[in-house]
C-alpha cells in the first residue's frame, strides 16, 4: 500500500493545484506522448521526458504500483497539424532514399541513446502506431456510430461543430469554438474537404506513392497523429486514467483532439490530471533551426555548438534542467550551464563527505527538518528547484559537521546518508560523474585558465610569454588555433 502523501499536482485542465488521489490506488496510470521517430531527439523533447521520469520516480517512491506508458510515433503524424502535407517519416525516408521503418528504427535507437544517457528509466510500456492499427480502425467506427465523424472520399473526419454540441471542445486549452469559426471563414476555400476548419482527420486516404498504408472500410489510408495516443493510452490504463503529460505544445491541438476521440467514442473522459512541461530559450530568444540556436543533446555534450563555450556532460544538464520547475520556461546559457555544473560538483562532494563522515556519541542537528522539507517540496507538484535548495542547505550541515562545528550520531547519519541516496539518485535521478569526466572538466577548466594568460600576454606585446606558452603546449601535443575571436586548442595526432 502506498504512503499517505500529500501530493498536489498542477492540473492543466482545472488550471489548479489539486491534491492527487489515484483512480484505484495503490495502481497508478502514467502516460506520456513519446517522439515521432523521424529525426534526432532535440533537447525540449529531453526536458519534457526528464520531467516525467522524475513524476515517475516520485510516485515510485511513495509506493504506488505506476504503469509508464510512453509512445513511439511511427505513422501518421504530418508535416502540418491541419492535416495537410507529407508523412514525416516519409518525407524523411525520401530523403536519406531508404525505407520508412528504416528511418523508424534509425531514430528509435538514437532515441533510446539518448535518453539512457540522461539516465531516464524507461516505461512499463513502450507501444508504436503501427502496433494499434486494428485498435485504431476500432475506435473510428465508435467515433462515426456515435455521430461526431464523417467520411469524405476515403479519409474521415471528426465533427467538432457537432461534437461541441454535446461537449466542451477546448476546454483543456482555452480556445473558444466562436474563435475557430473565425479561421473557418478564412481558412474553407479551394475544395477543402473538411465542413469546418477545426475538424481534424481520424483517417486519412492515402496517395499512390505513400509506402506505409492500410486497409480499412472507407479505403487504404493512414491513422490521424491524434488517434494513436487515445487508443493507446486507454488500452493500457483504461478508458479511466490518472496522469497524462506532454510539453505545453501539444496542448492543442494534439490533446484537446484526444479528448474529444475519447469522449466521441467511448463517452468518456479520459484523463483525471493533464501535466505540461514548458518550453526552452537560448539567452532569452526562442530556440529554434532557423535562429541557429537549437541545439542537439550531442552537441550540448561535445560543445561542438557555435554558441557554446565548452561541452556539458549529460548530469550537468539534468541538474540544470532541475534547477527550475518544469512548468517555467528554461532559458540555455553558458553562465546558466557553468553554474549547474558547479553545483552539481558542490551537491556531489557534499554526499562524498557524508559519506565518509564518522558518527559521535548524540546529535547536535535536527536532520528531520530537513528530511521533511524536501518530502514537502515534491509534495509541491513535484518541486526540484526547491529541493535542491534543501538538499544545499542539508549539505551545510554536513559541511560543519565534517569541520567539527556540529556532531551526528549513528542512527541519525545513516537516516541522513539515506535520505540523500534517496533523493538524489533514486528521485532526482542524479548519478556520480565518471572520475574519466571529473578530469576532463579539469582539464578543459586549466586549458582555460592557460588560454587567457597567453591572450593577456599578447594584449600586453610581451610575445615571448605568448610564444613559450605555445610551444610548452607544443611539446605536450595541444596545439593551439588562434582566430579573430578566439584562441582554441587541441590534442596532435
Amino acid at each position: 500500500m502506498s504512503k499517505e502523501s500529500s501530493l498536489h499536482i498542477y492540473n492543466s485542465l482545472s488550471r489548479t493545484k489539486e491534491i492527487f488521489k489515484p483512480l484505484n490506488p495503490p495502481f497508478v496510470g502514467l502516460y506520456v506522448c513519446g517522439p515521432t521517430v523521424y529525426s534526432d531527439v532535440h533537447l525540449g523533447n529531453v526536458r519534457s521526458f526528464l520531467t516525467f521520469d522524475v513524476v515517475y520516480r516520485y510516485l515510485t517512491y511513495l509506493e504506488y504500483n505506476v504503469r509508464y506508458v510512453r509512445n513511439i510515433t511511427d505513422v501518421g503524424h504530418l508535416l502540418d497539424d491541419s492535416d495537410t502535407g507529407d508523412d514525416k517519416i516519409e518525407k524523411r525516408a525520401r530523403l536519406e532514399k531508404i525505407e520508412p521503418m528504416e528511418i523508424v528504427q534509425k531514430y528509435t535507437n538514437g532515441f533510446h541513446n539518448t535518453v539512457n544517457q540522461f539516465n531516464l528509466l524507461p516505461p512499463s510500456i513502450e507501444p508504436t502506431a503501427t502496433g494499434h492499427i486494428i485498435e485504431q480502425i476500432e475506435m473510428i467506427e465508435r467515433i462515426i456510430k456515435n455521430g461526431f465523424a464523417y467520411e469524405v472520399n476515403g479519409s474521415v473526419y471528426f465533427d467538432v461543430k457537432k461534437y461541441s454540441e454535446q461537449h466542451n471542445y477546448g476546454e483543456l486549452s482555452g480556445r473558444k469554438l466562436d474563435e475557430l469559426l473565425e479561421q473557418t471563414r478564412d481558412n474553407l476555400e479551394g475544395g477543402n474537404e473538411k465542413r469546418f476548419f477545426a475538424d481534424f482527420a481520424i483517417w486519412k486516404k492515402a496517395s499512390q506513392e505513400t509506402i506505409m498504408k492500410w486497409e480499412s472500410p472507407w479505403g487504404i489510408g493512414v491513422p490521424g497523429w491524434h488517434l494513436e495516443c487515445s487508443v493507446m493510452s486507454t488500452k493500457y490504463l483504461g478508458q479511466e486514467f490518472d496522469i497524462h503529460g506532454g510539453g505545453m505544445d501539444l496542448k492543442f491541438p494534439h490533446h484537446e483532439c484526444e479528448i474529444a476521440q475519447s469522449v466521441g467514442a467511448d463517452g468518456t473522459n479520459p484523463v483525471k490530471y493533464w501535466m505540461h512541461g514548458n518550453m526552452l530559450t537560448v539567452n532569452g530568444t526562442k530556440m529554434s533551426k532557423s535562429l541557429g540556436n537549437s541545439f542537439l543533446p550531442e552537441e550540448l555534450i561535445s560543445g561542438d555548438h557555435p554558441l557554446l563555450e565548452k561541452g556539458y556532460s549529460p548530469m550537468t544538464v539534468r541538474f540544470f534542467f532541475l534547477q527550475a520547475n518544469y512548468k517555467s520556461t528554461v532559458d540555455f546559457s553558458n553562465d546558466a550551464l557553468q553554474g549547474a555544473e558547479k553545483g552539481l560538483i558542490k551537491l556531489m562532494n557534499g554526499i562524498e563527505t557524508l559519506s565518509n563522515l564518522i558518527p559521535s556519541e548524540k546529535s547536535t542537528i535536527d536532520i528531520n527538518n530537513i528530511i521533511s522539507n524536501c518530502n514537502k517540496s515534491m509534495d509541491d507538484d513535484f518541486n526540484t528547484p526547491m529541493t535542491i535548495a534543501h538538499l544545499f542547505d542539508g549539505v551545510k550541515v554536513i559541511n560543519s559537521i565534517n569541520d567539527g562545528k556540529e556532531s551526528i550520531g549513528a542512527s541519525d547519519l545513516e537516516k541522513m546518508q539515506a535520505h540523500y541516496n534517496t533523493f538524489v539518485f533514486n528521485i532526482l535521478g542524479l548519478v556520480s560523474e565518471s572520475s574519466e569526466s571529473q578530469t576532463n572538466n579539469v582539464e578543459n577548466e586549466l586549458m582555460d585558465i592557460i588560454i587567457e594568460l597567453r591572450k593577456k600576454s599578447k594584449e600586453n606585446k610581451d610575445w615571448s610569454t605568448a610564444d613559450l606558452i605555445r610551444d610548452e603546449l607544443s611539446k605536450l601535443n595541444i596545439s593551439i588555433k588562434d582566430s579573430k575571436d578566439k584562441s582554441t586548442w587541441s590534442y596532435e595526432e
